[in-house]
């Protein structure tokens, strides 16, 4: 599979247009608006939903579009009037065409407590607990806005690991083959450890500036090798 990735758009998709080259899948881990005003959400699922080099197109929610936990119904009634797309959260969705070589992927939107934005949870509480015992087993792709403690997850010359501890453990447990986060700007970049392959896929720097060119690669499921395009 052809996999490209991206996060952090906040309303600055249109310009990484060019750089997406099309595939088999394409993966937004969220923070696609600023405030999730109406408007902003449109705006994104007709840009979404127009990428016609791309077999399928996934994406979640982040800490910044707040109409999919404040107003799901309304949130609900937008992305699915789009053809092509497909949102989701706390939920499974299956592609390919051989069911014996399905691809799960998993979509969850919270991430620790920063500032009482959206799909905010306290660290390491039981809520948190919760909501990440869900990842099936069976998780081939997970995407969540924020990253894994210790993966991809500390500001620029920030010594922290901003990253969720439940998320990591979870990860660790259940082995997905990929998981795709974004949040944490400057935590932009690629890492392979114990079977998993880490993407922080935002595309802005800290400044909000698109500095950071979207990941494509090429992704052998079975045996989990992948290729940078």
């Amino acid at each position: 599979m052809r996999i490209t990735v991206i996060s952090d758009t906040h309303n600055k998709h249109k310009q990484v247009t060019s750089l997406l080259p099309g595939g088999d899948l394409i993966l937004h881990a969220g923070d696609l608006s600023s405030l999730g005003y109406k408007h902003e959400i449109e705006s994104f699922c007709t840009w979404f939903n127009k990428l016609n080099d791309y077999d399928h197109k996934v994406f979640i929610a982040g800490n910044h579009d707040w109409m999919f936990q404040k107003d799901p119904e309304q949130a609900r009634s937008i992305y699915t009037s789009y053809k092509w797309i497909d949102y989701i959260q706390d939920e499974t969705i299956s592609i390919g065409d051989d069911m014996d070589k399905l691809v799960n992927i998993y979509g969850s939107p919270w991430q620790p407590e920063f500032y009482n934005w959206a799909f905010n949870l306290p660290r390491n509480g039981p809520e948190m607990e919760e909501k990440f015992s869900l990842i099936p087993d069976t998780t081939d792709i997970l995407i969540t806005h924020g990253p894994a403690n210790g993966f991809l997850d500390k500001t620029i010359g920030g010594w922290e690991n901003l990253g969720c501890e439940v998320l990591a453990r979870v990860i660790k447990e259940k082995k997905p083959k990929i998981h795709v986060c974004g949040h944490i700007h400057s935590g932009y970049g690629y890492k392979f450890a114990d079977g998993t392959h880490y993407f922080n896929a935002s595309i802005l720097d800290e400044e909000y500036n698109f500095t950071q060119k979207p990941m494509t690669v090429f992704w052998d499921s079975e045996t989990n090798q992948i290729e940078f395009l």
